[in-house]
């Protein structure tokens, strides 16, 4: 008996890196333990894209070799990682144009929800305009938000994709550039596929 599957959405998800060039740390948060999805796993702020993430102005103009990789859904999906980010962390990106795009995953049938992620890193140093100590205005959908070493990052309890972004973040880190192609899980069908984008 076949199960339909929920759709696909697509989504953005933010790894904001500070202090990148003596200790590196990410900032991550607790899913609660009753969320539908991913419950109880520490992630990095992101979500869903929403119908008027579409027709945002972005602060900054973002590099066109990133909206190509993008695709169609480009500005839409930088407006959602300035949005969740503000969202879950309550901490405010000042420019899009910063954002590397540098990795891509969709999740694996059989799973309650589904998301076509895109997930940029963004240099928390120079492209947060207010305190990187201060989660006052975040929401609740996160809980124990706070600056993780990366080296002590894969010891909290992930998602095994998660864990592998974490390896991308080690790489990125030392030159926080965008990566020749962009590593790409597609498992949109019952089949995995690691591909690259270009």
């Amino acid at each position: 008996m076949s199960m339909t599957q929920p759709p696909i959405r697509d989504a953005a998800s933010v790894v904001l890196l500070r202090d990148a060039h003596s200790t590196p740390k990410v900032l991550m948060g607790q899913r609660g333990k009753n969320a539908a999805f991913m419950p109880d796993k520490f992630v990095f702020p992101g979500g869903a894209v929403d119908p008027e993430d579409a027709s945002v102005a972005l602060p900054g103009a973002p590099s066109p070799k990133c909206l190509a990789r993008l695709g169609g859904h480009g500005s839409a999906l930088l407006a959602a990682a300035l949005r969740e980010t503000w969202e879950e962390t309550g901490l405010t990106l000042k420019q899009c144009n910063g954002l590397i795009y540098f990795f891509r995953a969709i999740t694996p049938p059989a799973r309650p929800r589904r998301f076509d992620a895109r997930f940029f890193l963004a240099d928390a140093d120079n492209m947060i305009e207010t305190d990187l100590d201060d989660f006052s205005q975040a929401s609740d959908e996160l809980r124990h938000l706070h600056w993780v070493p990366l080296t002590e990052a894969r010891s909290l309890n992930l998602p095994f994709i998660t864990e592998v972004v974490l390896a991308e973040v080690d790489a990125l880190a030392r030159t926080m550039e965008a990566p020749s192609s962009v590593p790409f899980f597609d498992n949109s069908s019952g089949t995995s596929r690691f591909l690259r984008i270009e």
